[in-house]
């Protein structure tokens, strides 16, 4: 998908107290607080990202309305010389919506009903009950490209672990999956970033971080 020249930067947000014991966040547990790990792996980031900014004009700032993007987007600014004030906050880069799954381990789900996460690709194969799917998350994310691409300047963006894979997705053209019903991208270790511009992407630094959890 064409980005009209501009260089979208895509990162999740770094980790939190409820990625550190594998509970669930989605939407609804929208401020979690990052923890010192989180924070570390945001730091990484935005050193990682700095060159990439040197005598090129500040990026627009676009992040999830959840706190912990939000609080990661708020150090990795920092490296680039960006107001974070300035921030473009959107519920459309949101994480998927779990629904009644929201707070709830995973190893408590898996007890209830079994296997849920694909362990290839690490996503959901079960819709969270009152929850959402990938083609949503895929529409509301081209609804917010639409917008973002028609600005000028090149852009940080900070959201999520399944969200940014799904974004990623739709920005490289692969395939719609027939069993998730949306393009999706490899996954990546938390603490990663990436840029995405005309359909390519290339690494700006692979973390050492867990594989996403919503």
């Amino acid at each position: 998908m064409s980005t009209n020249g501009k260089r979208l930067f895509i990162a999740r947000h770094g980790e939190t107290v409820f990625n550190s014991v594998a509970r669930m966040q989605g939407q609804q547990a929208v401020h979690t607080p990052l923890t010192r790990t989180g924070f570390l792996q945001a730091d990484a980031m935005g050193r990682a990202l700095a060159p990439w900014f040197e005598g090129q004009p500040v990026p627009t700032l676009w992040s999830s309305t959840a706190g912990r993007a939000l609080q990661t987007l708020a150090i990795v600014a920092e490296h680039v010389g960006a107001d974070w004030h300035q921030t473009r906050a959107d519920d459309r880069l949101q994480e998927i919506d779990v629904g009644d799954w929201s707070e709830r381990t995973y190893a408590d789900i898996h007890a209830e009903i079994g296997p849920f996460v694909d362990p290839d690709v690490g996503l959901f194969t079960v819709r969270p009950p009152n929850g959402e799917w990938y083609d949503e998350i895929a529409h509301r994310l081209s609804d917010w490209l639409a917008e973002a691409t028609a600005k000028p300047g090149d852009a940080i963006v900070l959201m999520h672990g399944i969200s940014a894979r799904v974004l990623r997705g739709v920005l490289l053209g692969l395939p719609v999956d027939p069993m998730f019903g949306a393009p999706i991208a490899p996954s990546l270790p938390q603490g990663s970033m990436v840029m995405i511009r005309d359909g390519k992407e290339e690494i700006v630094t692979l973390g050492e971080g867990a594989l996403e959890r919503a």
